[in-house]
């Protein structure tokens, strides 16, 4: 039987797996509920049993596994010691020492971040390229850096925090992370809308977002592609800061491609556009070719890259 590899994905709500070949190639994918009472005791036994069940439905045996990737929603460092997950009650633990625990096989780790970034640049929009930047503008801001076809994880797994980028002295409501002016109030999904909100109190302009039954990216995108002025700007202030904070990653990172996924994506070409014309006007001449394209992954895109923690860490051994 050959060697497979399972990816998983721990979400606050559920908990992504797949099975794969050895090379890549996807042969099984479910979700389990995500347990975070008494402190996400649960999680770990949790995702073993699944998979020792999944492994028991064609007699896969340990020796057939050659390991599990672990993507968690919190910072991780290269030893595989997690530094506090606060969506699943999570302190400072070995995840791999307590994964084996529960199931005697190869255990590796990342933050979820960067594990999608890794699955997009290996199987996805970044595919054949090995420098790639990935941006999620989902409700916040998500990043991960590839470089060299490896993590860029930093010291704790905190690196490729894009969404984090200081944007605006002037900014006086906090951002989830505390600070003030950060780059995903602007160009998440919840930072769209509150620029359009913000727009919508400047005047009195006539918008079709005035009579919107509810303010959220869709929306402001669907308005500007029909026309709608106020929409308009907005979309082109989001591309603005947007491309203004890649510009200062591609003056450190010098990636091939960025790639952009999560649910603001979905707005297509449009959002590709926006971003690319600031990050152009901004970024350091030799970082002026850098391409941006769509994710294509979409939710696997962290157990694919979960998956390559397993490939890349067993070959690197």
């Amino acid at each position: 039987m050959d060697k497979k590899v399972f990816g998983v994905d721990i979400g606050g709500t559920t908990v992504k797996i797949g099975a794969f070949t050895a090379d890549g190639e996807v042969l099984d994918k479910w979700e389990i509920p995500t347990r975070t009472e008494n402190n996400g005791a649960d999680i770990l036994p949790d995702i073993a049993r699944s998979i020792k069940d999944k492994m028991g439905e064609d007699g896969t045996t340990v020796d057939n596994v050659l390991g599990i990737g672990i993507s968690v929603p919190g910072p991780v460092d290269d030893d595989g010691i997690v530094h506090k997950c606060v969506n699943l009650g999570w302190g400072v633990f070995d995840i791999k020492e307590e994964m084996k625990k529960h199931i005697d096989v190869p255990v590796f780790a990342g933050n979820d971040a960067n594990a999608a970034a890794l699955g997009e640049a290996w199987k996805g929009g970044g595919k054949g390229c090995r420098n790639v930047v990935v941006v999620t503008l989902g409700t916040g801001v998500g990043g991960g850096i590839i470089v060299n076809g490896k993590v860029l994880s930093g010291y704790i797994g905190a690196g490729g925090e894009i969404g984090h980028i200081h944007i605006d002295d002037n900014e006086t409501e906090k951002c989830g992370c505390g600070n003030k002016g950060c780059l995903e109030q602007y160009a998440s999904a919840t930072g769209i809308a509150r620029l359009a909100s913000r727009r919508l109190e400047e005047d009195d302009t006539p918008s079709t977002l005035r009579s919107a039954a509810g303010l959220n990216a869709k929306v402001i995108f669907d308005a500007a592609k029909a026309g709608d002025a106020l929409a308009n700007e907005v979309t082109h202030r989001f591309g603005e800061i947007l491309g203004k904070g890649l510009s200062i990653v591609a003056d450190v990172t010098n990636p091939e491609v960025f790639v952009i996924g999560g649910g603001v994506s979905k707005a297509g070409q449009m959002v590709l556009d926006l971003i690319r014309d600031s990050y152009v006007r901004y970024v350091f001449h030799a970082s002026r070719d850098t391409g941006f394209v769509l994710a294509t992954l979409g939710n696997d895109a962290g157990i694919y890259g979960s998956a390559k923690l397993v490939i890349d860490g067993v070959t690197k051994a």
